[in-house]
């Protein structure tokens, strides 16, 4: 994937501009954790972005940036903000094009791509941006609902981003 096709633009429901690009967060982080939601209603997506609220300190100390992409419209992202009261940014990625941009996966063929609780899995992108041009340090692709990375591994993602 060419330094390029990782620039995106998004509408942001949590904390930051609005819309918020990935060029803003690589000039001001030394990493950036792109997780990639799968629905609206998904109970392990929801948990998920609890949970790195919780430690997201842990990220800063790190200089990293955590940046969940919600594949909906706006109004829904903020319906999770007004719950979650995230501290990082809440992307809406309502016509898909980042998640596809960064390979998010689907199953189920045809059927898959018509219903996003359904088919879309989750997916956890590292990104190194030390030098303000963003490279893909790692990634977890979801082959299940339940297949995401922990907060843990997540930190130990971007340490050795830093110790690279």
């Amino acid at each position: 994937m060419s330094t390029q096709s990782l620039d995106f633009e998004l509408a942001n429901a949590g904390p930051g501009s609005n819309p918020l690009a990935l060029a803003e967060l690589a000039a001001d982080h030394d990493a950036v954790v792109l997780l990639f939601q799968r629905d609206h209603h998904c109970g392990n997506c929801r948990e998920q972005v609890q949970d790195v609220a919780e430690r997201y300190g842990e990220f800063a100390d790190r200089d990293a940036e955590v940046v969940s992409v919600l594949p909906e419209p706006l109004d829904r992202a903020r319906e999770w903000q007004d719950v979650y009261d995230l501290p990082f940014p809440l992307l809406a990625d309502s016509t898909k094009r980042v998640g596809e941009q960064y390979g998010q996966p689907i199953r189920f063929g045809a059927l898959g791509a018509l219903h996003d609780l359904v088919g879309r899995m989750p997916e956890a992108v590292v990104l190194d941006t030390h030098d303000d041009e963003p490279e893909v340090a790692a990634v977890h692709r979801g082959d299940s609902p339940g297949d995401r990375p922990t907060v843990d591994a997540l930190l130990e993602r971007i340490d050795a981003v830093g110790a690279a």
